[in-house]
């Protein structure tokens, strides 16, 4: 009857086991491709953004030339005036894609910064508050005489050379043949 009970216990506990591992399996299998797909979708919106950006660069250059043949056909003379109004019009459409792609990449930027925060993804200020953190630590270690030297570190290389040469002699050692001692003679 114990017996029973404890494979019955033991059963149970694998079980659970199991279904936690592949519950955990599944919570980074999921996370992976939410990673994935926030990264596509940032793709996407940058692919989009540059052709439609290019599309109303496009637009206004032609707006523009449109404009120009107009007003030369109406003023005549005054060709060089409008001329100017033009490259005006032109270079202030240039500002404004501008700005469109400066903004785009921010809300870009926003964006993957959520996700990665939803992720968990330490950001900058983590890490350099780590960083701080670890000298901190470093500083009280050598204050209390715990930290290795300059010296110590450098010698964790020879140390390493030193039992690969031991190891080497070692080895010549035993394939070479060993030398018999001369017998004394025994005395009578």
């Amino acid at each position: 009857m114990a017996t029973l009970k404890k494979s019955a216990r033991k059963t149970a506990s694998s079980t659970k086991n199991e279904n936690l591992q592949a519950q955990a399996e599944r919570l980074s299998k999921s996370l992976g491709e939410s990673a994935q797909q926030v990264w596509l979708a940032g793709v996407g919106a940058f692919g989009r953004a540059q052709a439609e950006g290019t599309k109303l660069f496009e637009t206004l250059v032609k707006e523009g030339l449109s404009l120009e043949q107009t007003t030369r056909k109406l003023a005549g003379g005054k060709a060089q005036v409008m001329r100017d109004a033009v490259e005006s019009t032109v270079g202030q459409a240039r500002e404004r894609a501008s700005d469109t792609w400066d903004r785009l990449e921010k809300v870009f930027e926003e964006r993957v910064q959520r996700a990665l925060r939803r992720l968990e993804v330490p950001g900058r200020e983590d890490l350099s508050a780590l960083i701080d953190r670890v000298d901190e630590l470093n500083a009280q270690l050598r204050s209390l005489g715990g930290a290795p030297t300059a010296k110590a570190a450098r010698k964790a290389p020879v140390r390493k050379a030193t039992k690969k040469a031991t190891k080497a002699v070692k080895k010549t050692v035993k394939k070479a043949p060993a030398k018999r001692a001369p017998r004394k003679a025994a005395k009578a």
